[in-house]
C-alpha cells in the first residue's frame, strides 16, 4: 500500500557538494511536497487506498428499436418494436392501462409516445405486452410489471402515395426500473428509427423474426391482452388472449349489449315508434306479427353482417363511421328515407312502380319489414353506443370470422327490442290500427323521417363543401329542425280534427307545441358554435401548443356524429369546464373529421381509436392523461386538474 509516509521530504543538510543553501533547500522541499500532493491520488489509487472516481453501476435496462422489414412499399403495414431487455432481478412498471393502485406507492408507468413521424407514415397506438404481478418489499400488493424481455409494437402504415425515400419515426420512451427492494428515478429516452420507402414493385424482406413472432399484423385494439371498455367512469376489460374461448364469448355478449344500446341513441330512437305503429297493424294476428318482427330483425342483422364483411375483406375500411367518408352514401340514404317518408305519409303525387310499395315501411309486408330493419340499422351508423365502439374496433383487427361474428352480435343486440315487441303483440295493441288516428300517427312519423332525410342530405353536402381545418357549415340543421317542428304542429292541429275527446285534444296539443318549442331550441343550439373558443386541429397547431407547455383538450367530432354533439352540449359546455378552458395555460382543440380530412383521421388513429366520439387530454409535457369516448363533467374536470390546469 502506498501511504502518505512514503512521500519524500527534505532531509537535514549534509556537508559537501550536496549541501544546499537555506533558500534552495526551502524551494526543493516545497517542490517535493507539491509533487507528492499531485501524485498522491494516482499513487493511492494504484495502491487501493481510494478511487479517483465513483464507479457507475451498469444500467439494468437496455432499450432499442427494430423494424419488422428492411424496407417498406407504399400502402404497406410494417411494425416498429421497442425492445426492453431487462436484467435478472429487475423489472419495469407496466403501462398505465395495466397498473393498479398500490397503496402509497405511485409507480411511474412505462410509456411509448410518438413525438414525430415523417410525412407518409401513420403510427398507430402502441401495443404493450401482457404484464405480470411482481412482489416487492416496498409495497404490500404485487405491482404489475414487465421483466426479462418486453416488446412494445407500433403498427406503422405507409401512405399509398408515399414517394421513395427515407422516413423517420421519433419516440419518447419513459420507464422506471425497480428491483425487489427499491425503485430508481424514472428515465426518459429519445429513440429514432428510419426506414426506406421503396417502389411498389420492389422486393422487401422480413427482419428480426424472433422479435416480431408475437406481432399480429391485423392487430388488436387491446392493452396488455385485454380490451378496455369505459362508460362514464365505469370501466372493465375483457381478456381476449385465449383465442376462441371465454374471452370471445364475453366479447360477443358485450357487442350485443352495445347493439341493444344503439336503439337509445339519438340516431335510432325515432324509429321505435315507427316500428311500434307498423307492428300494431298486425297485432291481432300473433303469428303474422311475429313473422314481420323476425323479418325486420333479419334486416337489421343483414346490414351489420354486410358491414362486417366490408370491414373484414376491404383493405383500409376499419370503422362503421367510414361510410360517411363518402358523401354519395349519405346523400343516397337521405333520398331513400325521403321517398319512404313520402310513402308513409301518403304524399305520392305520382304513382311509383308497384315494387316501391312493397318496401314501404307503412305496408305490412315481409319486404317492407326487412327494408325497415335495414333502414333502422343504417340510421344507427352516425352514432356509437357504449361498449359497441371498442368491440367493433377490436373486431376490425381480428380474423375475418371473428370480425363477422362480432358484427352479427351487434345486429342481434340491436334487433332484440323489435323481436320482443313482435313476440308479445299485447305491448303494442293499444296503438290505433286504422282510421284517422292511425293515419295521423303515420303522418307525424313521416315528418320525422323527412327530418332524418334532411339530416343525411345536409351532412352529405357539408362533407362535400368542407375545407379542413375550417369547421363545416351547420345551416342544414334549420331544415332538420323545421321538419321536426312541422311534425309537432301537424300533431297539435290534426288532433282537433280526428277526435272530440277533450283530454286527448289537450294532451296531444301540448305535446305538439312542446315538439315545436324543442325543435326551435334545438335549431339555435345546434347552429351555435358554443361558449368554447375552439382551435381547429392541424399538426402544426398541436405541436405549437406542446412547445408552449400548454395543456391540450382534444375533441374528436364530425357533423354526422350526434353522440359527439350530445356530449359537447351536455358535458363540455358545462360552465365549470368552460371556465377552465378560458385560461392561458390550456388550449381547446377540435378535430373535425367531416368529409375528406386524412390528417384528422390520422390523429384519431394515433390516439388509438377508430370511432368517435373521443376526448383526449394532454398534460404540459404532451403526455395523454385522459382518453375516453363517453365521459362525465366530473371526469373531465379531474383530468384537466391532473394535466395541470388550476381550478
Amino acid at each position: 500500500m502506498f501511504l502518505l509516509s512514503h512521500i519524500p521530504v527534505a532531509q537535514k543538510p549534509v556537508s559537501g557538494e550536496n549541501r544546499a543553501t537555506g533558500p534552495q533547500a526551502l524551494r526543493r522541499a516545497w517542490t517535493v511536497a507539491v509533487l507528492g500532493i499531485l501524485l498522491l491520488p494516482a499513487a493511492a489509487a494504484a495502491g487501493g487506498l481510494f478511487s479517483t472516481a465513483t464507479e457507475t453501476p451498469s444500467e439494468p435496462v437496455k432499450v432499442r428499436v427494430l423494424w419488422s422489414q428492411d424496407a417498406a412499399r407504399p400502402d404497406d403495414l410494417v411494425a416498429l418494436a421497442v425492445v426492453f431487455d431487462i436484467a435478472d432481478g429487475f423489472h419495469i412498471n407496466a403501462d398505465r392501462s395495466q397498473l393498479k393502485p398500490a397503496g402509497d406507492f405511485n409507480p411511474v408507468p412505462t410509456s411509448v409516445t410518438v413525438t414525430a413521424a415523417d410525412e407518409g407514415l401513420t403510427v398507430e397506438r402502441p401495443r404493450y405486452p401482457r404484464a405480470e404481478p411482481i412482489k416487492a418489499d416496498y409495497v404490500a400488493k404485487p405491482v404489475m410489471s414487465f421483466a426479462g424481455r418486453a416488446v412494445v409494437y407500433l403498427p406503422v402504415k405507409v401512405a399509398p402515395q408515399a414517394a421513395p425515400g427515407s422516413r423517420k419515426v421519433t419516440l419518447k420512451v419513459t420507464y422506471q426500473t425497480c428491483d425487489a427492494r427499491s425503485c430508481r428515478f424514472p428515465r426518459d429516452v429519445t429513440l429514432s428509427a428510419a426506414i426506406d420507402v421503396v417502389a411498389a414493385d420492389a422486393a422487401v424482406n422480413p427482419t428480426n423474426a424472433d422479435i416480431f413472432a408475437g406481432f399480429n399484423r391485423k392487430g388488436a385494439a387491446t392493452d396488455g391482452g385485454g380490451v378496455r371498455f369505459d362508460l362514464f367512469g365505469w370501466n372493465f376489460s375483457v381478456d381476449t388472449t385465449g383465442g376462441v374461448g371465454l374471452g370471445l364469448v364475453l366479447m360477443l355478449l358485450v357487442a350485443a349489449l352495445g347493439g341493444l344500446l344503439l336503439n337509445f341513441t339519438p340516431c335510432v330512437l325515432p324509429m321505435i315508434p315507427i316500428k311500434i305503429m307498423s307492428l300494431s297493424q298486425s297485432a291481432a294476428n300473433r303469428r303474422r306479427c311475429l313473422i314481420l318482427g323476425i323479418s325486420m330483425s333479419l334486416g337489421v342483422v343483414f346490414f351489420w353482417l354486410a358491414l362486417g364483411s366490408v370491414i373484414a375483406f376491404v383493405s383500409g375500411f376499419t370503422a362503421t363511421s367510414q361510410l360517411f367518408n363518402y358523401p354519395v352514401f349519405t346523400l343516397a340514404v337521405g333520398l331513400i328515407i325521403a321517398l319512404m317518408a313520402a310513402g308513409m305519409g301518403g304524399w305520392f303525387s305520382v304513382s311509383p312502380p308497384q315494387f316501391v310499395y312493397r318496401f314501404n315501411p307503412s305496408q305490412e309486408s315481409l319486404p317492407g319489414s326487412f327494408a325497415l330493419g335495414v333502414l333502422t340499422a343504417i340510421l344507427s351508423t352516425p352514432c356509437t353506443a357504449p361498449f359497441m365502439g371498442a368491440a367493433a374496433a377490436w373486431a376490425a383487427s381480428r380474423h375475418w370470422g371473428i370480425t363477422m361474428a362480432v358484427f352479427v352480435a351487434i345486429g342481434m343486440g340491436m334487433a332484440l327490442p323489435y323481436l320482443l315487441l313482435s313476440a308479445f303483440p299485447a305491448l303494442v295493441s293499444r296503438v290505433p290500427r286504422s282510421g284517422p288516428g292511425s293515419e295521423l300517427v303515420k303522418q307525424v312519423m313521416a315528418f320525422f323521417m323527412l327530418a332524418a332525410a334532411a339530416y343525411f342530405i345536409g351532412t352529405g353536402l357539408a362533407s362535400l363543401l368542407a375545407e379542413p381545418p375550417a369547421p363545416p357549415g351547420r345551416s342544414y340543421w334549420w331544415v332538420v329542425m323545421g321538419f321536426c317542428a312541422a311534425a309537432g304542429a301537424w300533431l297539435a292541429w290534426r288532433t282537433w280534427k280526428v277526435t272530440a275527446d277533450t283530454g286527448r285534444r289537450v294532451f296531444f296539443t301540448i305535446l305538439g307545441l312542446l315538439v315545436v318549442a324543442g325543435s326551435l331550441y334545438g335549431g339555435v343550439r345546434l347552429t351555435d358554435r358554443g361558449p368554447i373558443d375552439w382551435v381547429y386541429y392541424t399538426p402544426a397547431r398541436l405541436e405549437k401548443a406542446f412547445e408552449a407547455r400548454k395543456v391540450v383538450l382534444l375533441d374528436f367530432t364530425a357533423e354526422w356524429c350526434l353522440n359527439c354533439k350530445a356530449l359537447e352540449q351536455g358535458v363540455l359546455h358545462d360552465p365549470r369546464i368552460v371556465e377552465r378552458l378560458k385560461g392561458n395555460d390550456v388550449v381547446a382543440m377540435k378535430v373535425d373529421i367531416t368529409g375528406k380530412n386524412p390528417v384528422g383521421r390520422a390523429m384519431l388513429k394515433k390516439a388509438g381509436r377508430l370511432t368517435i366520439p373521443l376526448l383526449v387530454i394532454y398534460d404540459r409535457r404532451g403526455k395523454p392523461v385522459f382518453n375516453a369516448d363517453f365521459y362525465t363533467v366530473e371526469q373531465v374536470l379531474a383530468a384537466l386538474q391532473d394535466a395541470g390546469v388550476k381550478p
